[in-house]
């Protein structure tokens, strides 16, 4: 069975910078498209970015374009996002997913998914 675990979460002044990271256990994490989402409070999930198997492909949500980065480390089984220049509305929880067939933007699409860690940006 696939488990994730996301880490990195935390409080930050608008400006700064988080690393998430979001580890991948039970299977092979070479074999799967994985993604990161995002939902604040009285919100729906959103599309943060997706990876491909290989990280040669990465592509962002609008909002978040030329700030976040996405990259994975296949011999750690580990996916990270890389946040800068934060704003108070990137403030939410962050989700990673994985699936081994779809490499899309929906979140309903994909198989498996973390349990969240917090962001919170402060102005």
């Amino acid at each position: 069975q696939v488990q994730l675990v996301e880490s990195g979460g935390g409080l930050v002044q608008a400006g700064g910078s988080l690393r998430l990271s979001c580890t991948l256990s039970g299977r092979t994490f070479s074999s799967y498209y994985m993604g990161w989402f995002r939902q604040a409070p009285g919100k729906a999930r959103e599309f943060v970015g997706k990876i491909s198997w290989s990280g040669g492909r990465t592509y962002y949500a609008d909002s978040v374009k030329g700030r976040f980065t996405i990259s994975r480390d296949n011999a750690k089984n580990t996916m990270y996002l890389q946040m800068n220049s934060l704003k108070p509305e990137d403030t939410a929880v962050y989700y990673c997913a994985a699936d081994q067939r779809y490499y899309g933007t929906s979140y309903s699409e994909y198989d498996y998914w973390g349990q969240g860690t917090q962001v919170t940006v402060s102005s």
